[in-house]
């Protein structure tokens, strides 16, 4: 029988706290909440709130932002617009990743499970450690890149040339694709990721750009594009309807006409 061995404090706890809703509240919801803190030697837990649905507004984020307003000030996590625009309170919700602020809670089925991003270490609670997904969208210099003398107001584009960029700009780097990966999940060192890589399709993409060739050289490596198995969890999982497995494979064609 084949036996594994869990990293210490790896285990989440069950008997987490529970937070009852208000009494006569008629409309309620029980939220159970992933529980890191780095500074305790206790294992994860799950804390359970009941949230009255009638004080509450519709979404996943306003429950999280009641909790953290009324019932437990130490709950931890990222938001910013509230309007699936900042990719700050990606998480993952009843199993799969999304963005907590696009997420109404009808559409739940029993009780809300909310865990931080899967794969990604965890800083706090539902707060993940991005800096290395961060590092490899750096690497892919996503800017603009030109040797030709700009002309005299800015370096324009046609229609159709723009149009080619739609589905890619869209990206709001939640790393709801990345972290859904199994790919990712095993060379995540080493292989960019579904969001990384749309990124760098954009740029690939772009008419203005001049850096095509040696773009399409620094991805040539056995893991930083080619890790990609066309899972296509990465399409599934974006909350902005965007296409990443379709980038991926366009940046594979070019490869194969490059070295043509």
């Amino acid at each position: 029988m084949v036996e594994f061995f869990l990293p210490a404090n790896s285990r989440v706890r069950k008997d987490g706290k529970t937070v009852k809703a208000a009494a006569g509240a008629t409309n309620v919801k029980t939220f159970k909440i992933y529980r890191y803190d780095p500074d305790s030697s206790e294992n994860p837990r799950m804390d359970s709130f009941e949230i009255d649905l009638d004080t509450c507004g519709p979404m996943v984020l306003d429950g999280i932002i009641k909790i953290k307003d009324e019932l437990d000030s130490t709950l931890t996590f990222r938001r910013s617009c509230r309007e699936g625009v900042c990719g700050s309170c990606a998480m993952n919700i009843d199993g799969s990743n999304t963005l907590a602020c696009t997420k109404p809670i009808d559409e739940i089925k029993g009780d809300v499970m909310i865990y931080s991003l899967p794969h990604m270490s965890v800083v706090k609670d539902l707060v993940p450690d991005l800096n290395h997904a961060y590092a490899q969208y750096r690497d892919i210099e996503p800017w603009l890149k030109a040797d030709t003398a700009p002309p005299t107001n800015e370096r324009l584009q046609s229609v159709e040339d723009r149009a080619k960029l739609d589905g890619l700009w869209e990206c709001i780097l939640c790393f709801c694709c990345q972290t859904s990966c199994p790919s990712y999940w095993w060379n995540g060192e080493k292989y960019m990721g579904p969001a990384v890589l749309l990124q760098a399709y954009r740029w690939l993409s772009d008419s203005r750009d001049e850096a095509k060739e040696s773009r399409l050289e620094h991805l040539e490596d056995p893991y930083r594009l080619y890790r990609c198995h066309t899972i296509m969890n990465c399409t599934l999982a974006c909350p902005k309807g965007l296409n990443p497995g379709k980038a991926i494979a366009e940046i594979k064609k070019m490869q194969v006409d490059h070295h043509s």
